[in-house]
């Protein structure tokens, strides 16, 4: 039998907060008064202060001495870094999926490529939801995890959660447009995974993760500009 703990109330405090930072609603750079958020939320000053140590750890808020805590910039250096392990711990959990599964048994997976594809491909910069596209994007990493049974790279690639969820919005937001360059790529997800092609799936993980390290790159240097 396998007990789970319910999320604290730090860890629920780091979520809200962090959705914030995500959406933008908080920006690089702004202040995160522990007083007025412990009064916002009705919960102990203790507790906010436990849930910046936790967005600390997720890289959206820098904690100064005397200054306390501040929303993350991004920056070049930061996107690059992020991308650069995020996109081959999505290229290894590939990979273990196509060693333990295969044929008909990966269909519920190709499924949820295809489906994801048809959202990004639907998306207009009128009506798009980026929140749910990107809940979305990690229900198939949440998926693929439970089909590779490694707890190690399903809590790490959870933990890069926050940071990449705030790098997609970010282009959903300023680039609607760009997800009709990567819908397609789900659907060649899809045929990769049922071929059971581990070259074709790396592929197109790679290319998929490198057009949204672009994105992602040249807004930041257009509001750098």
């Amino acid at each position: 039998m396998r007990f789970e703990a319910p999320e604290s109330l730090s860890e629920q405090i780091a979520q809200h907060i962090g959705q914030r930072i995500v959406v933008r609603s908080l920006k690089p750079g702004e202040r995160i008064q522990e007083l007025k958020v412990a009064g916002d939320l009705n919960v102990s000053r203790g507790s906010v202060r436990e849930a910046l140590l936790i967005l600390e750890r997720r890289h959206l808020v820098e904690i100064y001495p005397r200054r306390g805590a501040v929303v993350s910039e991004m920056t070049i250096s930061s996107v690059n870094a992020l991308y650069d392990i995020y996109i081959d711990l999505l290229c290894m959990l590939g990979r273990k999926v196509l060693e333990r599964w295969s044929g008909h048994e990966l269909s519920g997976l190709a499924e949820q490529f295809r489906n994801h594809g048809s959202l990004l491909g639907a998306l207009t910069p009128l009506g798009n939801d980026p929140e749910g596209v990107i809940e979305a994007g990690f229900d198939i990493v949440r998926n693929a995890c439970g089909m590779v049974e490694n707890p190690f790279l399903q809590e790490t690639l959870e933990n890069f959660r926050p940071a990449i969820s705030r790098t997609y919005y970010m282009v959903l937001e300023n680039r609607p447009s760009e997800t009709t360059e990567t819908a397609p790529l789900f659907q060649k997800l899809a045929d990769a995974a049922m071929q059971a092609d581990a070259a074709g799936l790396q592929q197109v993980i790679e290319q998929y993760g490198e057009h949204q390290r672009k994105q992602i790159l040249t807004i930041l240097m257009e509001e750098n500009a």
